[in-house]
């Protein structure tokens, strides 16, 4: 668990300094920070299941 939060923090500061370098605001930098991580996050999900879809045609064929 610990491991899950320290790479979501770094995931946060990381898209905040990107955000923030690239646009110079603070209020841009936060709203992406939070932003994008989740969004990210959901399509990870959606992600992992076309890959399991993949894997079971593998195991079938």
């Amino acid at each position: 668990m610990r491991k899950t939060f320290s790479f979501g923090v770094l995931h946060m500061t990381v898209a905040f300094t990107v955000a923030y370098l690239m646009t110079g605001s603070v209020m841009v930098g936060g709203a992406i920070a939070l932003v994008e991580p989740a969004v990210n996050t959901v399509a990870y999900f959606f992600h992992e299941k076309v890959w399991e879809r993949v894997g079971r045609r593998t195991v079938a064929a």
